[in-house]
């Protein structure tokens, strides 16, 4: 029987073992320029988590639960819903004559595959909190590699912005119109953007960890009176602390 009982504790000591899961959490300042005529920058103070047991996952701000997949060492795919912020817009006060355009959550259906180091990301997303009542589609392809000490990953990113959501965010009503503004209704449109997360370890646990970002606005959104510059840039620089529970 105490051989038995050893051989259980040995049993559940593997299984505790083999579903030990890393998290890493951190915090750090958010920076993302504004396109649009005399808006200041925005600066946000941003928690920073990234998790993913092949059921759940957080990676930075967004969030989802898995429905279908697989998850092997050398590959993995997922289909999720997913959830995740939406940081623009302005106040009524910082353009003349303008109505709010307020920041939004988004919600919807992601597929995700990776393969050895590249990966590819697919994301329909809709206004969950009916902001701009419309919807996005996403598509991020990056691969990850390292350089020296640091662990770059680079992306590009693609996203096709409904006609609802342009109109929203860049367009102009007529009850908005003033002096040389007149009224400004865009079609759908195709946004383009680059980042990369770049991570430098600090100590065993404790990393730096920085995202740079550039996005290049659609012609649709371009071509807005109330806006006069045809990129957005973003940032975020923080520490973060990876552990396994």
């Amino acid at each position: 029987m105490k051989y038995l009982l050893i051989l259980i504790l040995i049993f559940l000591s593997l299984q505790a073992e083999e579903k030990k899961q890393k998290i890493t959490i951190g915090a750090g300042p958010y920076i993302q320029t504004q396109p649009y005529k005399d808006v200041d920058d925005m600066a946000l103070p941003s928690p920073v988590i990234f998790f993913d047991n092949g059921i759940a996952y957080v990676r930075w701000s967004r969030a989802g639960i898995y429905f279908l997949g697989d998850k092997q060492e050398d590959y993995s795919w997922g289909f999720s819903l997913t959830v995740q912020p939406r940081v623009y817009g302005y106040k009524a006060s910082d353009i003349e004559g303008m109505d709010e355009r307020k920041s939004s959550w988004e919600g919807g259906l992601a597929f995700g595959a990776k393969s050895d180091k590249a990966y590819i990301e697919i994301m329909a997303l809709t206004d969950i909190l009916d902001r701009h009542e419309s919807w996005i589609l996403k598509t991020e392809v990056g691969y990850d590699f390292e350089f020296a000490n640091f662990s770059l990953y680079p992306s590009l990113i693609f996203t096709y912005q409904s006609s609802d959501f342009l109109n929203y965010y860049y367009g102009v009503k007529k009850s908005e119109e003033l002096g040389s503004r007149k009224e400004y209704i865009a079609n759908d449109g195709l946004q383009i953007g680059a980042q990369t997360y770049i991570q430098y370890p600090v100590t065993k646990n404790l990393s730096a960890l920085i995202n740079l970002r550039v996005d290049k606005l659609s012609k649709e959104a371009t071509g807005s009176p109330i806006v006069d510059d045809d990129y957005i840039y973003s940032g975020l620089l923080s520490l973060i602390y990876t552990f396994e529970y």
